[in-house]
């Protein structure tokens, strides 16, 4: 089924899908590891990179939200009524995302997925520095901020095959929103990002079906794993470890990408 990726390369993807899943839903920013293990161990075009790890989002954006409806975050009308405007600028940032991934290069692509990685590392160290008990005491953002915010992580959504956590978590809780309402939304998010981009690939041709599948189904088991992690440890070193990986990579998706 895929003749030119060796068997030690698929066994990588597949860790990768399940690292991804358990970030979604533990900590937010995951599921970049799926892209980064597509445009870095596959010959996949930015679209199909983008399109292949966009269409995994689905099963597990609908799963972290079941996960955080049943945990109560999502039932509380201040957090729906977050995901509500983050879900509608994902409506209008995600096709753009997709119309910006047609108009750059492989090597482009790769310096600004490297970019976005290492400000994401950068970002949860913030959060981390800032700590969850701040944030909960803040006043929060208010709804332009949200859409703002919202809209801006949809177009890296389609513009790199992202969901929602990746960026929204820890934007999210540096404006004010406490962890785990953050997680909740983002994941609600992770649907509609998910379920445009994929039309939107769909329609270009640029997904490839077997590697999605791969990738996918282990990174569903690391969200229902990554979900029991978030209710019962402290995460704090999951993602001091994260971000340090994310802004570890930054640099090599940079020179990988001829910049």
């Amino acid at each position: 089924m895929f003749p030119e990726l060796s068997d030690a390369t698929l066994a990588a993807l597949a860790v990768c899908g399940l690292l991804a899943g358990i970030g979604i839903t533990a900590v937010g920013p995951g599921g970049v590891l799926v892209t980064i293990g597509l445009f870095a161990l596959t010959g996949l075009s930015p679209a199909e990179v983008a399109g292949t790890a966009i269409v995994t989002h689905v099963a597990t954006g609908a799963a972290g939200t079941a996960a955080y409806v049943r945990s109560g975050q999502l039932r509380e009308a201040s957090t729906r009524r977050m995901a509500l405007v983050l879900l509608s600028a994902a409506i209008v940032g995600t096709p753009a995302g997709v119309l910006v991934n047609a108009q750059v290069s492989a090597d482009a692509f790769g310096a600004l997925l490297g970019l976005c990685v290492a400000a994401i590392g950068v970002l949860v160290l913030l959060r981390e520095r800032r700590g969850d008990a701040p944030a909960a005491a803040a006043p929060g953002p208010g709804g332009a901020a949200v859409a703002g915010i919202g809209a801006g992580v949809a177009l890296a959504g389609g513009l790199f095959g992202v969901g929602g956590p990746l960026l929204s978590v820890p934007l999210l809780v540096l404006a004010g929103v406490p962890m785990l309402p953050a997680l909740g939304a983002a994941q609600a998010q992770s649907i509609v990002i998910a379920a445009v981009g994929t039309i939107a690939y769909v329609a270009q041709d640029a997904i490839s079906w077997p590697l999605a599948l791969l990738v996918g189904v282990p990174e569903l088991a690391g969200v229902a794993i990554g979900w029991r992690v978030a209710h019962a440890l402290p995460t704090h070193r999951l993602r001091y470890g994260l971000a340090a990986a994310l802004v570890a990579l930054g640099p090599y998706l940079v020179l990988r990408g001829g910049w």
